[in-house]
C-alpha cells in the first residue's frame, strides 16, 4: 500500500488573532483618551532676542475678545477673517499669523488660533512676554 504523506508547509498567515489585538488597542486608546485632559496654563516668558516677521496679528484677551490686526472680531468669525487676510498677502510661503495672548487667556483659545493656522498651512508664533 502505497500512502502518500503530504507534509507541505503552508504559507499562510493567520490574521484572525492580528485584528483581535488591534481591536484590542483601538478600544484601549478611545477609553483613554478621554480621560487625558490638557489644563489651560499661563503663557510662558522668554529671554529670546528672537524678532518674527509679522504678516498677521491675533490679539486674544483674558476675556476671550479676539482682534486681527487692531480690529476687533467675533470669534466665529475669526477663521473666515484670518482666510481672507492670508489670501490677500503676496507671498503665501513667508505668512506667519502671529499670536498675542494676555497673560491669563486660556491656552485653548491659543490652541484653536494655531489650527486655524495650520489649516491654511501659515505659520503660527506665539509672542513671549522678555523677561526683565
Amino acid at each position: 500500500m502505497g500512502l502518500k504523506k503530504r507534509n507541505k508547509v503552508s504559507a499562510e498567515f493567520s490574521m484572525s488573532s492580528l485584528t483581535d489585538i488591534i481591536f484590542l488597542l483601538l478600544i484601549f486608546f478611545m477609553l483613554t483618551s478621554n480621560m487625558v485632559k490638557i489644563q489651560p496654563f499661563a503663557l510662558p516668558k522668554s529671554d529670546s532676542k528672537t524678532v518674527a516677521s509679522t504678516s498677521v496679528v491675533v490679539t486674544i484677551e483674558k476675556s476671550g475678545k479676539f482682534t486681527l490686526n487692531n480690529k476687533e472680531i467675533s470669534g466665529l468669525a475669526l477663521e473666515r477673517a484670518l482666510r481672507q487676510q492670508v489670501r490677500t498677502m503676496e507671498n503665501r510661503d513667508n505668512v506667519a499669523v502671529t499670536i498675542v495672548a494676555e497673560i491669563g487667556t486660556p491656552f485653548d483659545e491659543v490652541v484653536r488660533v494655531m489650527n486655524i493656522a495650520a489649516k491654511l498651512k501659515v505659520k503660527a508664533i506665539i509672542a513671549t512676554e522678555p523677561i526683565s
